[in-house]
């Protein structure tokens, strides 16, 4: 069972210190994010030092039977230590996070010292890769190894369990009250491993066997452990897909505005200080655009100003009407009128017949108090905008109603 549950385990736990390693090396002075990436880190090493192949090469190494189980297990204190880190930087004041890691542990340095004088105690002869806990339950220096062990391990567990319910209910995050819900029930799952190992020690003593139960030992810490790291994911995994979905979602405001840009930039090539990179490339290298879409919304705007001259009152008016018939309004109507006076200003600019007695943009007055809805606003405005035909000159009747669409 051992080695049928392990190798899905190490993957889990294995990927998961892949796709914090980048971050890690990132936000080095982020110390939840780091106790979370060492996390995964040793127990995807506590699963590989447990597979039969490993656990016979690391003896070979070491020329000591059974060596691997104290440097797995020291793995899993770690672990266990680390977890409640994570908790205490996500529920209390920094110093005090501080405080709670330093003892942590310490706590843990010192179980595991415990468990290495115990185990040099036992001085086990026979190895025993798959039933070591059972085949060693009657002697008295492993059973006090063990009973440290799931001590620990049970008490860590039980931790888990009533401080993640109890931070999931005042969470405001719902990843986090989520992944804390399902750290709790991982942890709830893995007593079982606890309950049998127990029992299995006090087998040795009292003269019973629990052999039978050692696959659901297995598969109880197993299936918890991996829930436990599946709930303490959840939240960087929902942190990167907002972070995912806002970029995809700013290549597609850049590419949206291209058109608008472009249109407004070969007007007037000034307003464009520098000739940004192509956006494939962008996409390809998974680079961000949020500072070239700064730019260009900027330059947006700035060559708006320039065509101010060119604004034919006429124009809004003309396109306000249709615009509503359309059964536009609000901000989708404003857009589409701006829209529409830009395709008028740039056929004007053209034939270089400014206007005496310019109109305001339709625009001009609309709240727009935060970048967001800035970007939202120039987006609509290039939905609805069409180029000028090169050809069509001021005097063409349908240069009044440049950019309407019926």
């Amino acid at each position: 069972m051992k080695d049928i549950l392990h190798p899905l385990c190490l993957g889990i736990a294995g990927t998961g210190f892949l796709l914090l390693l980048r971050d890690m090396s990132k936000h080095r002075r982020n110390p939840a994010l780091v106790a979370l990436g060492f996390t995964y880190g040793f127990s995807a090493l506590s699963y590989a030092i447990s597979l039969t192949w490993v656990w016979v090469r690391i003896d070979g190494v070491f020329g000591v039977p059974n060596i691997a189980v104290p440097i797995a297990q020291s793995c899993v204190v770690l672990v266990l230590a680390l977890q409640a880190s994570v908790l205490a930087y996500w529920s209390k004041p920094a110093d005090a996070a501080r405080r709670r890691t330093r003892h942590l542990l310490l706590a843990a340095g010192l179980v595991i010292a415990a468990m290495g004088v115990l185990f040099n105690l036992l001085t086990p002869t026979a190895q025993r890769p798959t039933d070591f806990s059972l085949y060693y339950a009657h002697d008295p220096y492993f059973q006090a190894y063990l009973f440290l062990y799931i001590g620990v391990y049970t008490a860590a567990e039980l931790y888990l369990v009533r401080s993640c319910w109890k931070y999931a209910r005042s969470a405001s995050n719902r990843s986090i009250a989520t992944g804390l819900r399902v750290v709790a029930v991982g942890a709830t799952i893995t007593l079982g491993y606890s309950g049998i190992r127990i029992a299995g020690a006090l087998g040795g003593i009292f003269g019973f066997s629990v052999k039978s139960l050692d696959p659901y030992a297995w598969l109880c810490g197993d299936i918890g452990a991996t829930l436990t790291q599946i709930g303490y994911f959840l939240p960087v995994l929902a942190l990167r897909a907002d972070s995912l979905r806002a970029w995809v979602n700013t290549h597609l405001v850049y590419r949206r505005l291209r058109g608008l840009w472009t249109a407004l930039t070969e007007a007037h090539p000034g307003i464009s200080l520098l000739q940004p990179n192509r956006q494939q490339e962008a996409l390809l290298q998974g680079r961000s655009v949020n500072f070239p879409l700064q730019r260009r919304s900027t330059e947006i705007r700035h060559g708006q100003k320039l065509l101010r001259i060119y604004l034919d009152p006429a124009v809004r008016a003309e396109s306000e009407a249709l615009r509503r018939q359309e059964g536009l309004a609000d901000a989708d109507l404003i857009a589409a009128v701006t829209a529409d006076q830009l395709q008028a200003a740039l056929t004007r600019l053209h034939a270089g017949a400014p206007v005496s007695d310019p109109a305001e943009y339709a625009d001009s007055d609309l709240p727009l108090p935060s970048y967001e809805d800035e970007l939202r606003h120039l987006e609509r405005v290039a939905g609805f905008f069409t180029p000028p035909r090169a050809e069509t000159s001021v005097t063409d009747p349908a240069s009044t109603t440049s950019g309407a669409r019926t």
